[in-house]
């Protein structure tokens, strides 16, 4: 009985070692196809990335363009104008009440 096990253990091993490059070429295979899958998945991945990070410059560049806007109406002198006239109660003085300085 052992020396069938010890025989058939022989077998297999010289089995293996006759076809070592078949397994060696099979594991082979293996790696390059799971190395495909996975940078697949990376790529997938960052491709999904950028697209996010470019949707979210073109809602910042939105922004920037309404804050740009929204600066320059502000700016304005009648915007100005009209904000202090409004919030801090201030009209323009008259011609009475101004005081003309020289410089020697």
């Amino acid at each position: 009985m052992t020396t069938k096990k010890v025989v058939l253990t022989l077998d297999i091993w010289h089995d293996i070692r006759r076809h070592l490059l078949v397994y060696a070429i099979l594991c082979l295979v293996l790696v390059s196809a799971f190395s495909v899958i996975y940078f697949t998945h990376l790529n997938r991945q960052t491709t999904s990335t950028i697209e996010v990070l470019l949707s979210e410059r073109d809602a910042l560049e939105n922004e920037w363009l309404n804050l740009l806007l929204e600066q320059n109406s502000l700016a304005e002198h009648s915007s100005i104008e009209s904000n202090a006239e409004k919030q801090l109660d201030m009209t323009r003085p008259d011609a009475n009440s101004e005081i003309i300085i020289k410089l020697l």
